[in-house]
């Protein structure tokens, strides 16, 4: 989180303790995603960063060779039928074998590892929200690429972390950008906040060819290089709606103040528009390595992995509104932060079930935004303040999709 008081808690013991220590210690949950391997990546070029713990969900060739490189301590994945599939994928390697814990239990202790000073949280969903809540009461730094955590809890998030000391920092390249642009700022001399969309694949197609597309051309974003979840939300600039939700919570701006720009060349990476008309951006290089390791090593800066931008190589910049005919789907995260309460977990669990049927060539893609409006409109949001009204308000939004997806079929 940020607020006008960040910049001074750079000489707070937390970050005293860390430079005694030169070692950096931290948790991974879902290490064979993007940023998870990424996350490793970085580490490697770091050389003082120890991976103490990680998290995979079904990949365990890919985990197994994660494991044998960096010999975390604790390891965890779905079930059992993956831990033995685990073991035998290390056999094959020689390599040793950590303490496996399992299935939602086992993602908390991943997140709450005791030696671990940081948790990135890249798992994609609402899986990784109890387990990085967990994370955040016991006082960890997290490096949170998982989006839904803030959208379905925001407010029991950020009350967590001011309780216990936790501090947020934003791995999504947009949220990361922001954090930079606002350093040495005050709240009261921000105007709002821009966060920039590619646009996705289809930011020039009709609403007929939106309706028509295939999974493949969903999934051939021109940027960026992401999960197949991410990927479709991208196309239906879901993404960048979740994303407003999470900018709220993350820096404390109201949807008014929270502004969204199609920006095709993804160099500008996110603004922030100050009271006297001055505007800050951060940018870069499309490559989310440089997002992770400015989150596990803030407030210090060190040479990066990542190519750097070469200036002289841009040839324009363009910028232009959101078509919110098009990609309803970014009105109706607008409308569920404003609504607030349990809306925006319902959104989102709404999305994710109407993005799988998708995937599963189930339902077109404009009709992800058609489902997730019905569901939104057959809810009720009460206050999303405690784990028990969110994850009631998710499961209700599942069932209810779901329903939803079987009468259509079934007509």
């Amino acid at each position: 989180m940020w607020d006008k008081a960040t910049e001074r808690r750079r000489g707070n013991c937390q970050y005293a303790n860390l430079s005694v220590d030169p070692m950096r210690r931290i948790s991974i949950l879902g290490s064979t995603g993007s940023i998870g391997s990424n996350t490793l990546k970085v580490v490697e070029h770091l050389g003082d960063t120890k991976v103490v713990a990680m998290a995979a969900g079904r990949n365990m060739k890919a985990f197994a060779g994660q494991i044998a490189r960096f010999e975390p301590e604790l390891v965890s994945c779905e079930d059992e039928t993956c831990a033995a599939e685990l073991e035998r994928e290390l056999a094959e390697l020689n390599a040793r074998v950590p303490r496996i814990a399992l299935n939602s239990q086992g993602l908390i202790d991943v997140a709450t590892h005791p030696a671990a000073e940081t948790l990135v949280s890249a798992t994609v969903g609402a899986v990784g929200f109890v387990p990085t809540l967990r994370a955040i009461e016991a006082g960890k730094r997290i490096a949170l690429a998982n989006k839904e955590t803030l959208v379905i809890a925001g407010e029991l998030m950020t009350a967590a972390a001011a309780a216990s000391g936790s501090e947020i920092l934003p791995v999504d390249s947009e949220h990361n950008a922001i954090h930079q642009c606002l350093r040495g700022e005050s709240s009261s001399e921000v105007k709002r906040l821009i966060l920039t969309a590619s646009g996705g694949p289809f930011r020039e197609k009709s609403k007929a060819q939106i309706a028509a597309a295939t999974r493949a051309e969903a999934l051939d974003h021109p940027n960026w290089k992401m999960g197949d979840k991410i990927t479709i939300d991208s196309a239906t600039l879901m993404n960048k709606g979740l994303e407003v939700i999470e900018a709220r919570w993350l820096f404390g701006f109201d949807a008014g103040r929270i502004s969204v720009i199609v920006h095709p060349q993804s160099v500008v990476h996110s603004m922030v528009e100050m009271v006297d008309g001055s505007i800050i951006a951060q940018m870069g290089v499309t490559d989310m390595k440089h997002a992770i390791q400015y989150a596990l090593t803030y407030p210090s800066r060190q040479a990066n992995c990542t190519v750097p931008l070469d200036l002289t190589t841009l040839k324009r910049l363009d910028f232009e509104e959101p078509d919110l005919d098009r990609f309803p789907c970014l009105a109706l995260a607008y409308e569920a932060l404003r609504t607030g309460g349990t809306m925006p977990a319902v959104l989102n669990a709404s999305n994710e079930i109407a993005v799988q049927a998708f995937l599963d060539g189930k339902v077109r893609l404009d009709e992800i935004a058609a489902l997730n409006r019905e569901v939104m409109k057959d809810h009720d949001p009460i206050a999303a303040d405690s784990l028990e009204a969110i994850l009631n308000a998710d499961e209700w939004a599942r069932e209810r999709a779901i329903m939803k997806l079987s009468k259509t079929a079934a007509a």
